[in-house]
């Protein structure tokens, strides 16, 4: 099914364009072999990199696309419609630079024309082994000495760990609590720092996250972005811009769900005519449909208040949350559609099924999500 778009100008049309023609031409035809070997595809975000998808929202003059967040989130979708661990790279990177971005010194942004230049791929530190969602306790640790931090402490769940080229860490550098938490960028080939083996996942096997353990981990005092006890507020910052991120690749493959199904659907016959004439399935595939555009709609109304400069963390958070359980319906319905052969990998709506559940989990959790709209209807 084609997306009927309405965007800001031209130029985007023709990004869509592009993007439409990199993931029919060059993601969709590979993922499949990548994801059974659980490879991650690090030419290939190259490549997508130097289609100039890796620094899009971000302005011109830093080296990035110059796009609003209404067109990067539709450069998502697409991406997510042919490999959603393409698409996560490229939403996790965007969040990655964000920290320099947004709040590095002026030597600091100084790197920002390689960070967003589509060679070098970023990783974003924040979680650890017993604190996603607390995310103000963790415990990982820079002591200052001299003219560098040393840390020592453990992130984990970490999207790019072992691949990227460099590391926003958060870690405490102060008392306990959000205000003792400050960000550090660290370069990949930082002594002490150590990736792990990536974590065997349900999902997303190309892109599996790591664990990195930092043993004696010296950065220079000078990567230190946007001063001590700033860290946290720059972490939630980030996760705001983040969660739309999540929101638009959980349409993108939910809207490749309903269209594999509808034209399986289509062609299926069943009792002498085509399953898709059965009010079962039809009624099925609209709920599903429109759940789909119900999502996409939430999430471009976050991003246009973005765009114009207003509050959209407590909207970014409903899209997020919208969005990625209507993936989980309607990937675990596209299955339904298929019976038994939705149920083995000859078919990707199996693949699409696991592969949405993580989308509930990363950027904080649902619940997450629930907190942080339920308290912005509630304080008064």
């Amino acid at each position: 099914m084609t997306v009927d778009r309405i965007l800001p100008t031209e130029e985007a049309s023709d990004l869509l364009g592009l993007t439409q023609e990199l993931a029919t031409g060059e993601l969709a035809p590979r993922v499949s072999d990548f994801e059974a070997r659980g490879e991650f595809p690090r030419e290939i975000i190259r490549t997508v990199g130097r289609a100039g998808l890796l620094g899009l929202p971000y302005p011109e003059a830093d080296g990035g696309g110059g796009q609003p967040y209404e067109v990067y989130l539709q450069v998502l979708e697409i991406l997510a419609g042919s490999w959603l661990g393409i698409a996560e790279a490229v939403s996790v990177h965007t969040l990655s630079c964000f920290p320099v971005a947004a709040h590095g010194t002026e030597r600091q942004r100084k790197l920002l024309p390689d960070l967003l230049g589509g060679d070098l791929l970023g990783a974003y530190c924040l979680s650890e082994p017993q604190g996603g969602s607390d995310a103000a306790a963790l415990t990982t640790r820079a002591v200052r000495d001299g003219d560098d931090f040393v840390l020592d402490g453990t992130k984990a769940w970490i999207t790019h760990g072992g691949h990227a080229d460099f590391y926003n860490i958060f870690c405490r550098t102060g008392g306990p609590g959000a205000s003792g938490i400050s960000c550090l960028f660290a370069d990949a080939d930082t002594p002490g720092l150590i990736p792990q083996a990536p974590e065997r996942t349900m999902g997303m096997r190309s892109a599996a996250p790591a664990q990195i353990v930092l043993d004696g981990a010296r950065i220079p005092a000078d990567r230190l972005v946007g001063g001590e006890g700033t860290g946290f507020r720059i972490a939630m910052q980030a996760l705001d811009s983040g969660r739309l991120g999540i929101a638009a690749c959980a349409v993108g493959l939910a809207q490749a769900a309903v269209d594999y199904a509808a034209g399986y659907a289509r062609e299926r016959e069943q009792f002498g005519r085509p399953i898709a004439e059965f009010q079962g399935v039809g009624f099925l595939l609209a709920d599903m449909a429109t759940q789909v555009s119900a999502a996409r709609a939430l999430t471009l109304a976050a991003a246009r208040l973005k765009d114009a400069g207003r509050p959209f963390s407590t909207e970014a958070a409903k899209a997020k949350l919208f969005a990625t359980d209507a993936a989980m319906r309607v990937t675990t319905d596209a299955v339904q559609v298929l019976g038994g052969y939705g149920y083995v990998a000859d078919h990707p709506v199996e693949r699409w099924f696991r592969e949405a559940k993580v989308l509930q989990i990363v950027e904080g959790t649902n619940q997450i999500q629930r907190m942080v709209i339920s308290r912005a209807l509630t304080r008064g």
